[in-house]
């Protein structure tokens, strides 16, 4: 099993003043504790999350924590996949966005799950409801996906 790690996880991993950070810090462990197994984010999913952890919380060593989280450090023990928008990609996503923009969905997020098809992993983890009927998702303690 494998799982692709959203934007909004990692801020409200990052941000005890985010609404979702329960939810988001028990994601987090399960990522730890390996519970879906691999765990992927990608290039545009790490500007994403530092730049609005940053904007959100003011603390920059909150956006580094989260840069650390993705990139992998010695003080966290393991890394995660990163997977890179190539220009295929980028163009599928662009289709996916144009055909399903109404749904709320970002290109970020059009990337993403562009990104999991690809790399045919099992669920993106996020709190936005966008992604359902799409890919499977896993939205942690805050209720049911």
């Amino acid at each position: 099993m494998s799982i692709f790690l959203d934007t909004g996880v990692l801020v409200a991993f990052a941000n005890p003043e985010d609404a979702n950070d329960r939810a988001g810090v028990d994601i987090m462990r399960g990522v730890a504790d390996r519970r879906w197994g691999d765990t992927y984010t990608s290039d545009y999913v790490l500007d994403e999350a530092v730049t609005v952890t940053r904007r959100r919380t003011r603390r920059p060593e909150r956006a580094i924590h989260v840069g650390r989280l993705i990139l992998g450090s010695a003080e966290m023990g393991w890394t995660m996949g990163l997977l890179f928008v190539s220009p295929r990609v980028f163009l599928k996503s662009w289709a996916l966005f144009a055909r399903l923009s109404s749904r709320g969905l970002s290109f970020t997020d059009c990337t993403s799950i562009c990104l999991a098809q690809e790399a045919r992993l099992d669920a993106i983890a996020s709190f936005d409801s966008g992604f359902d009927g799409l890919v499977a998702r896993v939205a942690g303690t805050q209720g049911p996906a």
